[in-house]
């Protein structure tokens, strides 16, 4: 770690301390997640906590995305000079301060009044990478500009209407974008029955359809402003969201359309890694979408050494990434153990950002990374690229002397 480097557990500890001791200021951000969700429950509407709350089916899927990290035990090493940590990593040729993004989440605006566009600048701010939902309620252009020289990637919806797709895979670009993402598990929205309840649906209140408001190909199969009618425009929106046909070979034509790296995410399966990769991906994110598509799938970190296993036996060196149940350090240092390069933190990130806009997204980023560093350090291991199998067991088993 370089000497300018940042300390995040220490600063990050020294700071909350002594504004507790000194100042009796306590953090306005819960930094327990429990409370966290509890806090922006009491800052949200109903409908809009449970549509970001909700999952799909029983969420079941969504439940155990979270337990099943606890089948998982770190076995820390002592006296292994930790006194300097470091969590860069370099993902796609580009060096990232920490293995952390912020993954997409769109409709923010019921969240609060700025959006994705204050996620976005703390995002920038602490140098993660944020990735801009299609569904954001901003147009992707503006948060290119809340996110400024920080680093961010595009998240795409593909429509049924292909040349909606290629508008927005072009004005990615164009605003400056590093990577695309496609979401490939939500070809069609799944029964969630907590938004099946209430009849919520946010995009019909006209939220969560910035970029598709101000496309151009949209404006035109639309044939009219959608300022002057929103109905039909949402109409619209509905009509071209997502496209259950798409298949691998699809993927290919996206690889011909642009030179940004392709990210798919939602992957579960080792074949589809490898399917994924044969397409022109340049990488993959292991996620089942934090439980709201499919009730039962397979928890996501239980898929990720699999699939992580079977693309290093086929030998793809292709960066693999993960989200999908983090909340706390020890789930980061889990993930990047099991093979993942980079984690991306979902709710927990929107939480903050219904609880104090901007900096409460910060703070919650902060302690995130605080933890991560201090779990890391404390399990012997100065460097990410250290994280490893070797540190890990499952519950109920001992690890094995090696020698080392």
């Amino acid at each position: 770690m370089s000497d300018d480097g940042p300390s995040y557990g220490r600063e990050r500890l020294i700071e909350v301390y002594t504004q507790g001791m000194l100042a009796d200021e306590r953090p306005s951000v819960p930094p327990r997640f429990e409370d966290l969700e509890a806090a922006a429950r009491e800052a949200l509407d109903a409908e809009a906590y449970d549509y970001v709350a909700g999952s799909a089916g029983g969420e079941r899927t969504a439940a155990e995305n979270r337990s099943a990290f606890s089948q998982w035990r770190l076995v820390p090493r002592m006296l292994r000079d930790v006194a300097e940590r470091d969590l860069s990593t370099t993902v796609f040729g580009t060096e990232y301060p920490a293995p952390v993004g912020l993954a997409p989440i769109g409709v923010q605006s019921i969240l609060h009044d700025e959006g994705e566009l204050a996620s976005a600048r703390a995002a920038a701010d602490l140098g993660l990478p944020f990735v801009s939902s299609s569904a954001a309620s901003e147009p992707m252009e503006d948060v290119a500009d809340a996110v400024g020289d920080g680093p961010a990637w595009f998240q795409l919806y593909w429509s049924s209407n292909r040349e909606l797709t290629a508008s927005f895979v072009d004005r990615a670009e164009a605003a400056g974008y590093d990577a695309l993402v496609v979401t490939v598990d939500t070809p069609i929205i799944s029964w969630r029955e907590r938004d099946v309840e209430r009849g919520y649906l946010p995009f019909l209140d006209g939220e969560g359809v910035g970029n598709y408001f101000s496309d151009p190909v949209f404006r035109d199969l639309l044939g009219q402003d959608p300022a002057e009618n929103e109905g039909a425009a949402v109409m619209q929106f509905v009509d071209v969201f997502g496209d259950a046909s798409l298949t691998w070979t699809d993927l290919e034509w996206l690889r011909d359309r642009t030179e940004l790296p392709i990210i798919v995410k939602g992957i579960v399966h080792p074949e589809d890694a490898e399917l994924a990769l044969d397409s022109g991906a340049d990488g993959i994110v292991v996620s089942n979408h934090g439980g709201r598509q499919v009730d039962t799938a397979l928890p996501a970190i239980e898929a990720l050494p699999a699939v992580v296993d079977h693309l290093d036996e086929a030998g793809y060196d292709e960066p693999v990434l993960f989200d999908s149940g983090l909340r706390r350090g020890a789930d980061a240092v889990t993930a990047l153990a099991l093979g993942a390069e980079m984690v991306f933190l979902g709710r927990p990130y929107v939480y903050g950002l219904a609880i104090d806009g901007e900096d409460g997204v910060r703070q919650v980023c902060r302690n995130f990374l605080a933890d991560l560093d201090l779990t890391m350090g404390l399990s012997g291991c100065s460097r990410v690229s250290e994280l490893d199998r070797s540190m890990l067991v499952r519950a109920g088993a001992a690890p094995a002397g090696n020698g080392t």
